[in-house]
């Protein structure tokens, strides 16, 4: 028969762990998926606790506190802890999202909208398709496991109960962030923007030389036809556009870790 035995202290310390793991979990790409199942990223969260548990000794890093709400905080500071750091990884999966709402808004697709069932939200269709894009690329270059190793890394950067916000810090963050957010948006609809900004010329000079032609009607089928087209070539460019996202996600979760410091 196996027996387990455990002090009140390691298993308060293993809550700590797990509620920051959860949150990060719950929150960042990937794995906060809706389709996912909540039994799955529940167990993820327990057995990474785990794992994590089994290399921090609590003993190095004590925690203390005298009362229920004193814990309470601790818990507080963790889950904010795992939130902001899921959070700064999901921002940057947003990217393609702006990139997709410019290049539909360009070929006049802006009104046509999908339903995500990934995040439960309405979504452009080039956003969507993008969106699903960079899922994939993020599963084929290991990237989620750079992810679980971050969370795994915070523990040594920010210890449990050691966490301190520098409001300065990560508000710097997200204002240099905004000014990357839609650089990168934009050299992902470059070329679309650019082939929409030239037919547009184009259809202007015609509708002088031709004023009897309908450029209304004939503009519309043009941009949708041209931008599909445009989206068709430039594809191969999709794998280059999720490796600068993949190199922000990563600078953007070593920022706010080092706003916590």
């Amino acid at each position: 028969m196996l027996q387990l035995s455990f002090s009140l202290f390691d298993l308060e310390y293993f809550l700590l762990i797990l509620v920051r793991v959860s949150c990060f979990v719950f929150v960042a790409p990937f794995f906060s998926l809706k389709n996912a199942p909540g039994q799955v990223r529940i167990g993820l969260s327990v057995f990474t606790s785990l794992l994590i548990y089994e290399v921090i000794t609590p003993a190095e890093i004590p925690v203390t506190y005298n009362t229920v709400t004193g814990y309470a905080v601790i818990v507080m500071k963790e889950a904010i802890v795992g939130l902001v750091l899921g959070f700064g990884a999901t921002l940057c999966s947003y990217i393609v999202n702006f990139a997709g709402s410019v290049i539909d808004m360009e070929t006049g697709l802006a009104m046509a909208t999908i339903f995500d069932p990934s995040t439960n939200q309405s979504t452009s269709i080039t956003g969507g398709f993008y969106q699903y894009v960079v899922t994939m690329m993020l599963i084929a270059t290991g990237m989620y496991r750079y992810l679980l190793g971050a969370i795994a890394d915070s523990f040594t950067l920010i210890p449990v109960n050691g966490a301190v916000f520098r409001q300065e810090s990560l508000l710097g963050t997200m204002i240099s962030f905004m000014g990357e957010y839609i650089v990168i948006g934009f050299r992902i609809c470059l070329p679309v923007f650019c082939v929409m900004m030239l037919l547009n010329a184009i259809l202007g000079v015609l509708a002088k030389v031709s004023p009897q032609m309908n450029m209304f009607a004939v503009g519309i089928q043009l941009k949708i036809v041209v931008g599909l087209s445009v989206m068709f070539f430039t594809v191969s460019m999709l794998p280059g556009a999720s490796d600068f996202i993949f190199q922000q996600m990563k600078k953007m979760i070593s920022a706010f870790a080092g706003g916590m410091m």
